[in-house]
This record gives C-alpha cells, structure tokens and sequence, in this order.
C-alpha cells in the first residue's frame, strides 16, 4: 500500500542554488519581486492621483468661483461716479481698521488702556464687553487713521489686528450730495445713486464675489459738476439774502432729459451721512411735493391753446373776482377788465386762468395734466420720489384753484419735465441722470402738445420776462423766457397770508430753447431791496437770471447781442 507523498523531498545537493553569507538565494529573489510589484503598485496610485489633480487644475466650474482676502471680504469695493466731463464725484479708498480676538486676550485692563490712549473717543464699557465676550473676532472701530494704527501697532498689544476696508470719498463735498446719496459703514448704497447702483446691478456683483477694484469700470453721470456748482452757490447766496429757509434749481437739457443740475438746500456732507437724516434736509426737488402757484399757469395756457379754439388773442372776462362756495377768487394786481390770454399770461391773473380752463372744462383738464405727467410718481435713477397729492373728488372748484397753481402738489422735478415739453416742440422726456444721446431721447418721447403750440408758449414766456412779471430775470444776449409763481403754504389746514413758496419755471435761449431752469425758494421774506416784496419776481425771477448768467457759457450757449423779435418766435418751430 503506498502513502501520498505529503512532504517533497528536498534536491539533491548538486542540484540546489548556491549559498552565502546572509541566507537563502531563493528566499532573497522572492522578497525582491516583491518589492518591485509593491512600488509599481503605489506608482500607478500616485499617477492616477497626479492626473487627477491635473484634470482638476484645468477645468472650469460652471459658477465660477471668486477667492477674497480678509480685507474684500469686509469691504464692498465701488465704481468711481464721474460727472459728464470726467470729473470724480465718489471714488473708494482703502482704510485700515481695527478687530480683536477677544480669545487670545489675557490681561483685558491693560488692552483698553493701550486702545483708549490712542482712540480715546471710544467707550471703555463697551470696548470691556467686547473684549471680554469670548468669540473668535470683534469689531472695535471701523476707518481709523493710518497714524492711529502705526501708534496702536508700535504698542504690541495681543490679540488685536487691522483689516483694510473700502471706504467711500466724495471730493466735491455737499455739491451733489442729494443726487450722489451715500453709502453705510459696509460701502452698500443707501440713497440716490449710490442706492441705485446697488439695485441695478453692483448688488448682484457683490453676492457672486466679483466686485473688486480692477472689474468695475466709472459710471459716468449727465451732471456737469461746474453748472451744478454755479447753481448752488447762487441758490445759497439768495438763501441768505432773503431769509428763506430753504431752496431748490434744476437745469435740464430739454431734448435728451437730461438733467445737468439737481441742488437741494439744505444739504449734507455724503461723508457724514447722519446729516442726511434731519427732516430738513430732504430732496426737495424728488421728495417733497407742493403746490406751485402761478408757474402752474404756463401748463394751463398750453392746454388752453392747444385746444385750437382758443388763441392767444382769445379774450376773458376778469373785470370781477370768481366767488365759489365760500371762496373767493381774486387777482394780486387786479387790472379789473376784459383780457386776452397773452394779458393774462403777463399778469398773471388768477381770474383769467380760472375762466379759461373752465372754458377747456373739467374732464379735458384733468386728461391735460394726466397726460402731462402729473397724475403719477415720476420714476429716475434716484429712488427717492414723492407721490402728487390730487384732490377726490375733483370738482369745479379744484379744476378753477389748479388752473393757477393752488389745490394740487407735485413733485418740482415733474414740473421741470412738463415745463420742457411745453417749449422743445411739444414732446415730454422721461429725465435722467445718466448720459443720454438725442436719438435715444426721441425713442423715449411722447408728444403732449402741438409744435405750433410749443412756438406760442416760447413766445409767451419771453413777453413776460420782457414786458411780464418776470423781468428781474433777463439776461442780456440769453432771450429768457418764464413764468413765475407764488404760492401761500398750507398750514393747519389754512392758507397762510405769512408764509410763501415762489417758483421760476425758465427756457433759454427762447428762439432755440437748450435748456429748462427751475428755481424755488421756501419761505423768502421782503427786504429793503425789494420793498417788502416776497413774490416770485421779486426773488426767484433774478437768481435765474444769475444762474442763466452764470451757466450758458459753460454750457456753450453763446451770447446773441441781436435781440429776437417777437414775430420770429412765433414762426421758429422745433
């Protein structure tokens, strides 16, 4: 019986590999084999980990992704705001400011002393409840000085740290401040521009990481700094001279709606923008509405003419006051007789005014000035707007005190866009604050009045500052043309006999109307110069005429020392 051979029995000598020193040659082999696989093993892991890394490297992500240093991740970067001639309004410069890590602070008495020696403004209760909270970062004050933060570095103190932020300059200070608005501590937009910015488009930028420096290219604005300078300063010289509490201008090019000038006073430093917040500061000129008074009559006078039944020869009878109700309406300077409408446009005659937009009647009134604008909130580049405040219901009574400027607000700039489509031809632009080219302009138009109208009005408001209530406000070789207002205020629900708002709703040059200029004052008083007289011819009309004075050449208007005559306004068209 045979056994299965469970052991191999072992080569004969001669048969076997030879022998050293160290051991087995046979085991020797085996161990080197398999060290080998075992690197080319790890060999193919590494290279299939290199190409990955490699593929990685050269892919693009579908969203792509921005990486931000500590500072951008603080500080919202902004586009330079530049007026029409390339002149900065609002730039960002960089800013340090100054964190703790409260976790790494031991000896808190010792770190506020070192703080408040150098930033002694800050509260200490406040500083020690910072510092003490524990948490991983604090503010502690934001936009120090670059010398604050040299003295704070050279003090060592632990567990504080500096970041660089973007923070906001104005280099024309309050000059534009109510167009420009202002931004907060973040460098978000809070009011005008700056908040319109943020809306349209930079507020997306900054959620996708993309608002740097190098990426954003200036945003250029229609405002031509100098007009706006020229404007304000006139407008704060006649603050002053006649003790009013308040004023606005505007200058729009009256065939793109462009606006050149927007100045409200009082205003604010956008720097300091807790001034922004005094109730008196508003923008009067988006913001607040009120009832304009006698300019209103230039809107009823087109109305009245472009009906084609009334001309300006059309007659009127004003010999006696209107009495409505309980009311009784009255002229300033009664001239107690029958008047044509060019009569009634010069003087002004609230009767006359009264008589003819009862002769257009009620429902052609009311579709006038909705088709004129007035019915709705103007909409600019500005968020800020005020509603107009339109009487319900609308009766007789309201169609007769409107017609001259008393029982409706509105918002002045409304006033500056109608006021231009009644000289430019008869179209209403929407206005803007940013460039805008006359072939984009004349897509955005809609024609409210006849050309041949238009050329009656321009006709109309150089009569009146040349023979009207506005002649304060010629300007030799300019040919201004206007309509002057003054409105009691409502106070407690009562006109007041004390308190007047006047308007001065301008055109030059009137033969070829380039420009709308508004001014108004709140609450001016009579002085000497005047004779105590606080009406609109006596203060708005000549500050127009300073800023006419003041603006046309640097608008390049040049002067025409030949004076138009009255029959070549009337067959200039647009």
């Amino acid at each position: 019986m045979r056994f299965p051979r469970l052991f191999r029995r072992p080569p004969p000598d001669s048969q076997r590999p030879p022998r050293d020193a160290g051991g087995s040659a046979y085991g020797d082999a085996q161990m080197r084999n398999r060290l080998k696989l075992a690197m080319m093993a790890f060999g193919a892991v590494y290279l299939v980990i290199a190409g990955r890394l490699m593929l990685l490297a050269t892919m693009t992500p579908d969203t792509p992704v921005h990486y931000l240093d500590p500072g951008q991740q603080v500080s919202h970067a902004r586009p330079d705001i530049l007026d029409r001639n390339g002149n900065v309004l609002a730039t960002d410069i960089m800013v340090p400011s100054l964190y703790a890590e409260p976790v790494k602070i031991w000896d808190v008495d010792k770190t506020i002393e070192d703080i408040t020696a150098v930033l002694p403004d800050m509260d200490t209760d406040d500083l020690r409840r910072k510092l003490t909270s524990g948490k991983q970062f604090v503010w502690l004050k934001r936009e120090i000085t670059q010398s604050q933060k040299s003295e704070l570095h050279s003090r060592g103190i632990a567990g504080i740290g500096f970041l660089t932020e973007n923070t906001r300059a104005y280099p024309a200070g309050n000059i534009a401040s109510h167009v420009l608005g202002y931004v907060n501590i973040d460098n978000y937009g809070i009011a005008g521009i700056e908040k319109y910015l943020d809306a349209s488009w930079l507020g997306v930028l900054h959620e996708a990481g993309l608002a740097h420096d190098a990426a954003l290219e200036p945003v250029r604005l229609s405002l031509d700094l100098r007009a706006q300078h020229a404007m304000r300063d006139e407008l704060l010289s006649s603050m002053e001279k006649f003790k009013a509490k308040a004023a606005a201008g505007a200058i729009m090019d009256v065939h793109t709606g462009e606006m050149l000038a927007a100045v409200s006073l009082p205003d604010f430093n956008p720097e300091n923008p807790v001034e922004a917040l005094d109730p008196e500061r508003i923008n009067r000129l988006t913001t607040g509405v009120y009832e304009l008074g006698s300019a209103f009559k230039a809107f009823t006078t087109a109305m009245a003419l472009d009906t084609g039944t009334i001309d300006i020869n059309s007659t009127f009878d004003a010999r006696k006051p209107i009495r409505v109700g309980g009311s009784t309406i009255g002229d300033y300077h009664a001239e107690n007789r029958i008047m044509t409408v060019e009569d009634i446009y010069l003087h002004s005659s609230n009767i006359g005014t009264a008589r003819m937009a009862l002769a257009v009647g009620v429902p052609g009134h009311k579709a006038f000035l909705q088709k004129m604008g007035f019915f709705d909130r103007l909409r600019t580049e500005l968020p800020e707007s005020g509603a107009p405040i339109i009487p319900d219901p609308w009766r007789e009574v309201s169609t007769m005190t409107i017609a001259f400027g008393h029982g409706m607000s509105v918002e002045p700039l409304q006033a500056v866009v109608a006021g231009a489509a009644l000289v430019n031809g008869g179209e209403l632009i929407p206005p803007t604050f940013l460039p805008r080219s006359r072939t984009e302009a004349e897509k955005l138009a809609r024609r409210v009045i006849g050309s041949d109208t238009s050329d009656k009005m321009r006709y109309l408001m150089r009569a009146n500052v040349e023979r009207g209530t506005a002649k304060k406000a010629n300007v030799p070789g300019y040919s201004v043309g206007g309509k002057t207002g003054t409105a009691e205020k409502v106070v407690n629900g009562r006109y007041s006999g004390k308190k007047v708002l006047t308007t001065f709703l301008s055109t030059f040059p009137t033969n070829d109307p380039k420009y709308l200029v508004f001014v108004m004052l709140d609450e001016p008083q009579g002085i000497k110069e005047t004779y105590g007289y606080r009406t609109s011819g006596w203060n708005v009309a000549p500050t127009a005429g300073n800023i006419i004075a003041r603006v046309a050449p640097i608008l390049g208007v040049m002067p025409d020392l030949e004076p138009v005559r009255d029959d070549e306004l009337l067959s200039v068209s647009y």
